[in-house]
């Protein structure tokens, strides 16, 4: 249910369970895990997060989530090692972003979105705490009362309104999502390894 594609120093990793909504089990956690690490271990350049269908993620399984899911520190170790690729990255939201699935896309250098996407977060609503890292990176981005909006107040946002705070950066039609990352890799992706990662440093 994650795929892994390679296209020279670019790797993509592909949430594929569009009949459920790409919500994340266990299984896809760790494979996203296993993703990331073969991704900086081959010395990609650029990481891309993406999904098929017409969301991107709608958090965790349920059932999984009722289960142990929820408070399983899987989906803090992804985060962390998203944080961690040396190289850009870029969480390319085919559409809305839902629950845990937040977490790595806040790791992420970058967030494109397809126009019509939403973004939201219902953890005050069933009754589990975000991930550990998530208030912080959220906060960053859009400021704490914003933050609260999502997390507190259950606010579900549009991509658009959500780039104006400076969550998204960029919205795209759908049919331009794959140009869109295209032109953001080309200069990373024609650089020196050593380059990229003294550059994101200095950032």
């Amino acid at each position: 249910m994650i795929e892994a594609e390679r296209d020279g120093g670019l790797h993509r990793l592909i949430l594929n369970r569009p009949d459920k909504a790409n919500s994340l089990t266990r299984e896809m956690l760790l494979a996203l895990e296993a993703g990331v690490a073969e991704a900086t271990k081959a010395g990609a350049k650029v990481l891309v997060l993406t999904g098929r269908g017409k969301v991107f993620s709608a958090g965790a399984d349920l059932d999984e989530a009722r289960a142990g899911l929820a408070i399983d520190p899987v989906w803090e170790r992804v985060s962390a090692a998203v944080a961690a690729f040396p190289g850009l990255s870029i969480a390319a939201l085919n559409g809305t972003l839902a629950g845990g699935a937040m977490g790595m896309a806040l790791a992420c250098d970058l967030r494109i979105a397809v126009a019509g996407a939403r973004v939201f977060y219902p953890v005050m609503k069933l009754g589990f705490l975000p991930q550990p890292s998530d208030p912080g990176r959220l906060a960053a981005l859009v400021g704490p009362a914003r933050a609260k909006m999502i997390l507190m107040a259950g606010a579900k946002v549009t991509v658009e309104e959500a780039r104006d705070w400076g969550l998204i950066d960029r919205v795209v039609a759908p049919e331009a999502l794959t140009d869109e990352v295209a032109a953001l890799t080309a200069d990373v992706l024609a650089a020196d390894l050593a380059h990229i990662r003294a550059i994101k440093g200095l950032i």
